[in-house]
Formats: C-alpha cells, sequence, structure tokens
C-alpha cells in the first residue's frame, strides 16, 4: 500500500474538515478542501463502515487512511478524501478520444471496459480488454499478468487504487501509461510510479454532483454537467 501511503503524506499538509460524506450506490463523494470523488466497489449491506454516522466529524486526512482498508465501501471514501485535497488541474481533454486519435498500429491493454470500445476494437491493431466481470469481446482480469506486458500502451481504472491491484497492475507496464477513471488522483504521486498519463476530472458543480450521487447516480456521462474531464501529463 506504499502508493496509498504516499498519497496521503502529499495531501497531509492540506488537511481540513470534512463537509460532507455521500456514499452512492455506484460513486462516493467527499466534500472537505473540495469534492473528491471514487468508485464505490462495495456490494451493499456486506461491509460496516467504522464510524458510521460521524464521519463528517473527522478531518480529511482522518477519512483518508480509510483508503487502506479492505472493505471496499471505506476504502472508496478514503479515496475520495484524498481527492478532495487535490486541486485537480490538466488540460481539458477526454482521455477517450486521445486514445481514439492514437490507436492505430498499437496493441491496448484496458483494464476496465470504458465506453467507446468497440470504437477503439476497429483503430487499434490489438485491443485487449480486462475485466472482473468480463462483457462480450472481454478478457477476465487474471489475464493481466498476460497482456499488460505485451501492451504498446496500458489503459488502468482508477479503482485499482481502492482494491489495492494498482501497484501490480503498474509493475506490469512496460509501454505509455495511463490512469483512467473519476477516481484518478490527479496527483504528481502517480509519476513516482512509472504513470505517464492522469485521466481523471474536476468537480465544477458540487452541490449537483453530491445530489446526484446521492441519487443514484451511475455512469458518468450523468455527471456531464457537474465535471470536467482532465488530462495531467509526466513531463
Amino acid at each position: 500500500m506504499k502508493l496509498i501511503d504516499d498519497l496521503i503524506s502529499d495531501v497531509r499538509d492540506k488537511d481540513t474538515g470534512v463537509r460532507d460524506v455521500h456514499v452512492g450506490y455506484a460513486w462516493i463523494g467527499v466534500l472537505s478542501r473540495n469534492c473528491g470523488v471514487a468508485k464505490n466497489l462495495g456490494a451493499l449491506h456486506d461491509y460496516v463502515v467504522h464510524d458510521l454516522g460521524q464521519l463528517n466529524e473527522k478531518t480529511a486526512v482522518e477519512l483518508a487512511e480509510y483508503a487502506k482498508s479492505w472493505n471496499m465501501i471505506e476504502a472508496g471514501i478514503g479515496l475520495a478524501a484524498i481527492n478532495s485535497l487535490i486541486e485537480p488541474r490538466g488540460k481539458e481533454l477526454n482521455m477517450l478520444d486521445f486514445l481514439l486519435d492514437n490507436a492505430a498500429g498499437k496493441k491496448i491493454a484496458m483494464v476496465g471496459h470504458f465506453p467507446k470500445v468497440e470504437k477503439l476494437r476497429k483503430l487499434a491493431d490489438e485491443l485487449w480488454v480486462i475485466e472482473k466481470q468480463p462483457q462480450k469481446g472481454d478478457i477476465i482480469d487474471t489475464a493481466s499478468e498476460y497482456f499488460i506486458p505485451k501492451a504498446d500502451i496500458a489503459v488502468i481504472t482508477s479503482s485499482a487504487v481502492v482494491n489495492k491491484s494498482i501497484e501490480r497492475l503498474l509493475e506490469l507496464s512496460h509501454g505509455l501509461t495511463i490512469i483512467i477513471g473519476p477516481s484518478t488522483p490527479m496527483s504528481p504521486v502517480l509519476f513516482d510510479y512509472g504513470v505517464d498519463m492522469l485521466a481523471g476530472l474536476k468537480v465544477v458543480d458540487e452541490e449537483r454532483m453530491m445530489t446526484k450521487i446521492a441519487q443514484g447516480g451511475g455512469k458518468v456521462k450523468q455527471f456531464e454537467d457537474a465535471i470536467e474531464f482532465l488530462v495531467m501529463q509526466n513531463e
């Protein structure tokens, strides 16, 4: 969990009170300095969150420690808290459009099933979509060890930070390495782990974002009126 420890250390001097926490069925939102979000990978009713009902009484860094938990709801809360202390910066860009523009002749390993996969498959020399719960055309996640080292481009879901698989996935990648998704910490700390590009988001309407999380928002496109897509590149 060194990567998570490093992320927490990097935001420790920005600690502040927690204004609100919303745990939706698909996303988690934490309001502190900013609005930070992360995917909810927990199965409902299977987990008990420590200090349930008192999370707003913690500081953001105290809540960030939850990212180390093997309780996936707590881990999502922790990552959202980390993200709430990061001021997202980067170029306004949708990474999926970038991939479509740069896929020709490339072997791409994509951990997570993202939109525009079929368009990408037609352009890339090879596209391996690696999923824990494979859809048609996907490959089971245990294939990561085989396909990621062969890829010119590795596109890794930021949910891998929540479930703690991120460090191994980064070790496997030898090509252009991209972390993508709403959970992405827009922090240069990840560049120390071999990441080349961070594709995350900035919440531009906190109230709308938190309301939609609380009311069952799931797909990213449902939040597009509350966010901006940003890409940060390792220089």
